[in-house]
């Protein structure tokens, strides 16, 4: 799987607003007052929660989010917009003056939690009419929906958002809560853990019998897929007209599971936005749920990270011949490691010693070396007639065996300018006499903070002149 382009994708989350507060400090002694740890608080922090931490992990991963919910008119409602504003996220809050903004604050010391303090009254009986009217005009700018339920009475009534979503066409994902999910009716896709689950078909004694009571949870509310997130169990899909999808859990340590939920939703909502199947999306979800377990805290999965874990199921990331969406994942982790990456281009026909020479001085320039590899049409285009002599798969197989190279990708047009200009390596090199300005991709290198050098190749050996030699002794 390649990571799709998130960044076209548009979406808007309704659902229970939060501010997560984290209060740290050591543990040295016992309180004379009651049998408890005393912390010593030396620092705090405040995140975005429920609907909130879902907007963040939508943004993080690219994609254009409007958030819509409910709070107080209150520091912390101030404090949450703030924090909010800073992902570019568009927030519609409807401020109730006689309710607090829900605050769920948690005192930690050494990177475990000793209490949680919940400051929360519902908002089921306020009136959502303005909210409503608000979510109806946002509908024509959007591309997918979530609902964000936890339970706090921003979506007392669920149907009517979804009712109006369906009928623009819209994809509506709920993140559901309670025993009741008939107020889920009709959306596109609910993912409830097995709590949840098994709180609205009660207790399942095996694995066949889980399976048909969600399969005929999903059928009995019209859903086009339920998605049941099953902790070290993985997840299993139930899609309308396939046989359950199950994927295994991909974590391999677990520091936190806050917010993960939050994660898997928001990870299928950007990837159905980007048209990916529903089953694609899963797979997406899973590996973005896995690295978030791997954080503590409320957390979100990058972009970068999300590639990174990709890249592990489908790319060898170490070197070898590779797609360019593969060379991108592949180039995203070794600068996340702060790799220097140097790239050359070149069509190297028949490999000589003046290639590998000039190769090994290239590879010397950096961490890692890309060598893009003119297509046979590109190459006969340059070099006229009878050439190449070795096909584009064997000249990559060739380059791909040199101990200085790391990647190698092939290139379909007459310069490389296109591939540099979107691969951005921190060095490009040319061999010859060429003058900087000139080398294709170079001025795109060089604006983006990058270098460009010109090294000579080995004086009297070319591939040319090998083949002219070649044709000599054959004809005499």
């Amino acid at each position: 799987m390649i990571l799709p382009d998130f960044s076209q994708a548009k979406v808007l989350i309704v659902g229970d607003l939060m501010l997560d507060r984290y209060w740290s400090g050591g543990t040295g002694r016992i309180s004379p007052e009651a049998p408890v740890p005393v912390v010593n608080v030396s620092g705090s922090e405040d995140r975005p929660g429920g609907a909130a931490n879902v907007a963040v992990n939508v943004a993080t991963l690219g994609a254009k989010v409007t958030l819509l919910g409910m709070c107080g008119h209150d520091e912390n409602a101030r404090i949450l917009k703030e924090k909010l504003s800073s992902f570019d996220i568009n927030c519609e809050f409807f401020e109730v003056p006689e309710r607090d903004t829900i605050t769920k604050l948690r005192v930690m010391s050494r990177n475990q939690q000793l209490l949680r303090l919940d400051f929360e009254k519902s908002f089921a009986d306020v009136d959502k009419s303005a909210l409503l009217t608000t979510f109806n005009q946002a509908l024509d700018d959007v591309d997918i929906v979530i609902l964000s339920d936890y339970a706090k009475g921003c979506l007392s009534d669920p149907q009517s958002l979804i009712r109006a979503a369906k009928q623009k066409g819209k994809k509506v994902i709920v993140d559901p809560k309670g025993s009741d999910f008939e107020k889920y009716a009709n959306a596109t896709l609910i993912t409830p853990n097995v709590a949840e689950l098994y709180a609205v078909v009660g207790e399942q004694d095996n694995e066949q019998s889980l399976v048909a009571s969600a399969q005929s949870l999903k059928a009995s509310l019209s859903l086009d897929g339920l998605l049941l997130t099953r902790s070290e169990d993985g997840m299993t899909l139930f899609e309308t007209g396939e046989d359950e999808f199950h994927l295994p859990a991909k974590a391999k340590e677990v520091y936190d599971v806050t917010g993960a939920g939050d994660t898997v939703v928001s990870t299928l909502a950007v990837a159905l936005a980007s048209r990916l199947p529903m089953q694609a999306a899963c797979v997406l979800a899973n590996l973005a749920a896995s690295v978030v377990v791997g954080k503590l805290g409320t957390s979100t999965v990058t972009n970068t990270e999300l590639a990174l874990a990709v890249g592990e199921q489908s790319v060898h990331l170490d070197g070898g011949v590779m797609s360019e969406e593969q060379l991108a994942i592949a180039m995203r982790a070794s600068k996340s490691r702060g790799e220097r990456i140097v790239m050359t281009n070149g069509c190297f026909d028949i490999l000589h010693s003046g290639h590998v020479s000039y190769l090994e001085e290239a590879a010397q320039l950096g961490d890692r070396l890309i060598v893009a590899v003119n297509t046979d049409r590109s190459v006969t285009e340059l070099k006229g007639p009878g050439r190449p002599v070795n096909n584009v798969n064997r000249r990559m197989a060739v380059l791909a065996g040199l101990s200085a190279v790391d990647w190698v990708v092939p290139f379909e047009e007459d310069t490389p300018q296109r591939l540099i200009a979107r691969l951005l390596p921190d060095i490009l090199v040319k061999g010859g006499d060429y003058k900087i300005e000139d080398i294709a991709g170079g001025k795109e290198v060089i604006e983006n903070g990058g270098e460009v050098k010109v090294l000579t190749f080995e004086d009297g050996v070319s591939t040319t002149g090998i083949i002219e030699r070649i044709t000599k002794n054959k004809l005499s």
